[in-house]
């Protein structure tokens, strides 16, 4: 018999793998982060290095969360829920093995690469052409084993979360592809295939789409799963997710020139990414309410379950963020937001209170399976860890909207005779409180993944991976 069952045994190990990183390359990033938030507090930070100053660390703050803790957290869902929810191992374990090594060398790279300045400086796209290349083999091979994975599946049905993975990889790969086409001049010197507008409508394009593929339709998949599973209860809508999917899909990508207002590109392309982006409310909406809903008649676990918490006000950040944004792309509100740190607000309600807090509860729901234990070593620290988060995302977010805002009203103020009233430097002096608010949420945020990562240590160390492999095979054969 159990030559019949190890054939249909799940790969945990790629998914322990890229879990164990999360968490490690989480505590990085937000350090980082932390670290360039201080550096505006107290500019001496910037120690008189070329490679530690603002310019330099930002992008690789950027980079190590997106990147480096967000990928590898939807790397570690993907490949266990397409897993599970398809009764069938990966298709390929050395494919697999491929992409979690390759996927460390990229974030490695950028880690060597960003702070000696070799970048394309393109935002979220600043990785030089060797590492652009490396890093599309990688996404190519992790599309391969996906969908290889859900072609040889044991269902008949593709689990919803499977199609929002799904448009994530394949959208991602054309992404990168088509932005990162350039002509390299030496090993880390390259100059784009686009020059002027037609540059800067490419890489934005790009730039919101790595907000909206990566960053939200990856998510999406992670709450369709991991939202039911802790909850104990069936989605709400099976029909909402499905319309929720297609009309997300179709409108995100036309979204991107809201970043261009009032710039050379045409007036109409700057019309249709403003239109579409306010039409986006409606399906980002949709999956909140669907989310959201599927709590009918548990509201009550949210008492006793911090990580059901973290799942719910992730998606309660998620609706916020979602109305901000198509709210921000109106071109009269963006007169007044763009530029601003407003918009690193908007940023980080996104990443922080719904990408990264999504991903903390979907790493402790896998985190005692994958190691074959009934729970996460302590559910107290879970609690803290929630409170740190969300302390720390409100002040952050806070201070960024009166900054902002404050910054906006003072760069536009002028005199009678038509002169500015503020210089810059009165503008940043203004922001100077709202600088040391958003450092320390930043450190609330980052203190949090410090308790995770204890929290993580005690329960692995006290594993017996072993027995998760063995409860995988009953599970795949219980499911048969």
């Amino acid at each position: 018999m159990s030559t019949a069952i190890s054939p249909t045994a799940y790969n945990y190990k790629v998914v322990r793998q890229f879990a164990i990183m999360t968490v490690v390359w989480g505590i990085l990033g937000m350090g980082l982060g932390v670290f360039i938030a201080s550096q505006l507090v107290w500019p001496e930070l910037n120690f008189d290095l070329p490679w530690t100053t603002f310019g330099r660390l930002r992008p690789l703050h950027t980079n190590l969360v997106i990147f480096a803790f967000g990928g590898c957290a939807l790397f570690a869902t993907s490949y266990y829920v397409v897993q599970r929810t398809c009764q069938t191992r990966l298709i390929s374990d050395s494919l697999a093995a491929f992409t979690f090594w390759g996927w460390q060398a990229v974030i490695v790279g950028a880690i060597v690469t960003l702070p000696m300045g070799f970048t394309t400086t393109k935002e979220y796209a600043e990785l030089e052409w060797p590492l652009a290349i490396l890093l599309a083999i990688v996404w190519v091979t992790y599309g391969l084993v996906f969908f290889g994975t859900i072609v040889k599946r044991k269902t008949k049905h593709i689990y919803v979360g499977n199609w929002f993975y799904g448009a994530f990889i394949v959208v991602t790969a054309m992404l990168h592809i088509v932005n990162h086409a350039s002509l390299p001049v030496s090993f880390f010197k390259s100059y784009s295939a686009y020059s002027g507008a037609t540059d800067a409508m490419i890489q934005w394009w790009y730039g919101h789409n790595a907000v909206g593929f990566f960053l939200t339709t990856g998510f999406l998949g992670m709450m369709y799963y991991f939202v039911p599973k802790q909850a104990e209860r069936p989605i709400y809508s099976y029909r909402l997710s499905i319309v929720h999917f297609w009309a997300l899909i179709t409108l995100y990508i036309w979204a991107g020139p809201h970043h261009l207002h009032y710039t050379a590109l045409p007036d109409w392309a700057q019309s249709l990414g403003m239109a579409m982006s306010i039409i986006l409310l409606a399906p980002s909406w949709g999956g909140m309410i669907n989310g959201m809903m599927t709590l009918s008649g548990a509201w009550h676990k949210l008492r006793t379950d911090p990580i059901l918490r973290f799942l719910v006000v992730s998606l309660a950040f998620y609706g916020m963020s979602t109305f901000e944004g198509p709210m921000m792309a109106i071109k009269t509100v963006n007169s007044l937001s763009h530029y601003t740190d407003w918009t690193i607000g908007h940023v980080h309600a996104g990443a922080l209170g719904w990408v990264a807090m999504i991903s903390i509860g979907a790493i402790y729901h896998m985190i005692p399976k994958l190691f074959g234990r009934a729970q996460m070593h302590s559910t107290g620290l879970i609690n803290a860890h929630f409170w740190l988060a969300t302390i720390g995302t409100v002040l952050y977010i806070a201070s960024m909207w009166v900054n902002g805002i404050t910054q906006g009203l003072m760069w536009r103020a002028i005199n009678d005779d038509g002169t500015l009233t503020y210089s810059f430097v009165e503008a940043l002096q203004a922001s100077h409180p709202g600088f040391i608010v958003r450092a320390l949420g930043g450190a609330f945020f980052a203190s949090g993944m410090l308790f995770m990562a204890y929290n993580v240590y005690r329960t692995v160390r006290a594993s017996d991976p072993a027995e998760a492999e063995a409860a995988a095979k009953i599970a795949v054969v219980g499911a048969h």
